[in-house]
């Protein structure tokens, strides 16, 4: 289906609308591929936030002229899809994870902070884990010597015999108590 020089000057302004936004591209060649494939491809993106198209090459091409995605118009032949995220992994892993269920699925380019990326390029990247997974490893190393020191402490606090005891109006345990008979 051909477009009119309208249509595709709205294609070319929505598309460098999300380039501006974005902050990766991952290009992927599709031949082969059924439709369901391609919608489940579609339904996953959407969860994870990536812009994801097939485009017509040289509408790619226009859209990302003067942005540091341009490094990757070269890359841009034959069909493709074409992923762009905010997230800096999100499209490199989406593509990716993808392709490694689907070998009709071939990632053939990436572009991220303005240089252009080869297949291997955009599967390490994809390798990298999410901003939230990074931010809590992050967490996780902060609260550890606060951890090691809290049961430090209590094994200290124990050993002196200085731990907390039982409240006296507690019912003393099931041992301890008569029984009744």
């Amino acid at each position: 289906m051909s477009l009119n020089r309208n249509e595709k000057q709205t294609v070319v302004t929505d598309v460098a609308a999300q380039v501006a936004r974005s902050q990766t591209l991952a290009l992927a060649e599709y031949r082969g591929m059924t439709v369901e494939h391609l919608n489940a491809l579609r339904k996953i993106a959407r969860e994870k936030g990536v812009y994801l198209h097939v485009l017509k090459n040289t509408l790619a091409r226009r859209a990302v002229a003067g942005t540091p995605f341009e490094v990757a118009s070269a890359s841009m032949v034959g069909p493709l899809i074409y992923g762009f995220s905010e997230d800096a992994v999100a499209a490199a892993k989406v593509v990716s994870d993808f392709a490694k269920t689907n070998d009709k699925l071939v990632i053939k380019a990436g572009a991220y902070a303005g240089k252009a990326l080869d297949a291997k390029g955009v599967a390490s990247l994809a390798a990298i884990p999410s901003k939230e997974v990074l931010l809590s490893q992050l967490l996780g190393l902060m609260q550890s010597p606060i951890a090691r020191i809290a049961r430090v402490l209590a094994m200290v606090a124990e050993k002196r015999g200085g731990g907390a005891e039982a409240p006296a109006d507690a019912a003393p345990p099931a041992e301890a108590a008569p029984a009744a008979a």
